[in-house]
């Protein structure tokens, strides 16, 4: 088993629940309780977040397969890019806008899923 990988695939898992619960909170209850916005941009957005679900469970469950079988090589590699992205824009849009980077923390989760990926697929 690759460890590495592994501690991806469960920071993924972990990342994925923390969308979901805290970000169904923060983020997913409050856009669907808005009275401000054009319907279609509510659900449109919330679409959004329900993709973003599905692209943190897929990138655990590739980060997992990768760990226990090297067929699931490719898909870890993509996982990864995917994983380095997310932190990279994180940052950008905190810099761009002008947020303060522990108000936007993602880029910490997406930065140790990142750094397993990395050490796992060495």
């Amino acid at each position: 088993m690759n460890i590495y990988l592994f501690a991806a695939g469960i920071f993924s898992a972990i990342t994925c629940g923390l969308h979901i619960i805290l970000g169904g909170r923060s983020s997913a209850a409050p856009l669907l309780a808005s009275r401000d916005m054009h319907r279609v941009a509510v659900y449109t957005n919330y679409y959004c977040w329900h993709m973003v679900t599905l692209v943190l469970a897929v990138q655990a469950a590739a980060f997992l397969w990768a760990a226990v079988d090297t067929a699931g090589y490719a898909a870890a590699v993509m996982a990864a890019g995917l994983a380095i992205l997310f932190m990279l824009w994180s940052l950008v849009l905190i810099v761009w806008k002008k947020q303060r980077f522990l108000h936007l923390p993602q880029w910490i989760l997406f930065l140790v899923i990142s750094a397993a990926a990395l050490l796992g697929l060495r």
